[in-house]
């Protein structure tokens, strides 16, 4: 055990080295922090176990609000629609950005506006991008895209009234939305990799491919690793596209956990009941953080290797 005088010398000097200074600095970012994060995520753990309304007072009740939801027949809709759009976003949002991150490193003129044209959906408000596509999204023959594709002779489609186009047309606009940020994330890794990995993959007479898979890829891994885990988290809590574009419909094919969410809280009307929409939330942030232990502790190995 360390000596007393030892232990009464610590404080004196951390105080020294300027600890009360780091303290007076970090105190508002905390204070903030506190208030705007840290007390809403207590309070709303304590609103599980209520019924509550906001308005009149609150009623413990226990576990009935997670009976409530587990028993809900919209929750398994909910959580096939939510696993649907997370592996359609996988399947066609995770890939093209490294795509085009790779295409525009490999660029020798212009790569800064490609750049920024890449980087342009993520300026636009979501808000806006959404009823912007929504207004693509008509489903006339007159609709902005089924114009563009009837001069192929295909469509007219009928995107969001349909309860099998609307879902991929969701994700199709959340790609879109989403990719600029990853591809700046893909990109600034890529300026890390070792040019002489790719002037020795040269020399033994690799192409672009055999480049991107014998050397992109490997020095890419944690990156990779970690934007996975972010789009899945990501895909778990879509609630913008699902309630602007379509509701929830139609017929609840676009009926996500978070829309769930709110319309238990604030679908009816302003005394609608948040102790069912804080047990959900609850549910899905346990759900979140295990899957995502699960997940670094299964590819650990893999990311470092």
């Amino acid at each position: 055990m360390p000596e007393p005088s030892a232990v009464l010398r610590r404080p004196v000097l951390w105080v020294r080295k300027g600890g009360l200074t780091t303290l007076a600095f970090a105190l508002p970012m905390i204070l903030v922090f506190g208030v705007f994060s840290l007390w809403p995520i207590l309070r709303s753990m304590v609103m599980a176990f209520q019924e509550t309304n906001l308005v009149g007072p609150a009623v413990w009740v226990g576990l009935d609000n997670f009976e409530w939801v587990l028993t809900d027949p919209d929750l398994p809709i909910a959580i096939r629609n939510t696993a649907w759009f997370a592996l359609l976003a996988l399947v066609f949002g995770f890939p093209l950005p490294l795509a085009a991150a790779v295409l525009m490193s490999e660029a020798r003129r212009m790569r800064g506006f490609y750049t920024a044209l890449a980087y342009l959906p993520v300026v636009i408000p979501p808000v806006v991008a959404v009823l912007l596509w929504k207004f693509f999204y008509d489903a006339s023959p007159t609709g902005v895209f089924n114009d563009l594709l009837g001069g192929f002779g295909l469509g007219p489609f009928p995107w969001l009234n349909d309860k099998y186009w609307a879902m991929p047309a969701l994700v199709l606009e959340a790609t879109w939305a989403a990719a600029g940020g990853t591809i700046i994330i893909y990109l600034a890794a890529l300026v890390g990799v070792p040019g002489e990995l790719y002037e020795a993959a040269e020399l033994d007479g690799a192409g672009l491919w055999r480049k991107v898979w014998h050397v992109t890829m490997p020095q890419l891994r944690g990156v990779l690793f970690i934007t996975l885990i972010l789009q899945i988290i990501a895909t778990a809590q879509v609630f913008l596209e699902p309630y602007l574009f379509t509701g929830g419909g139609p017929n609840k094919a676009t009926l996500t956990i978070l829309l769930m969410i709110y319309n238990y809280a604030f679908g009816a009307s302003l005394g609608s009941d948040y102790g069912a929409a804080t047990a959900l939330s609850m549910l899905l942030a346990v759900f979140l953080a295990v899957f995502s232990l699960l997940y670094f502790r299964l590819t650990r190995g893999w990311s470092q290797s």
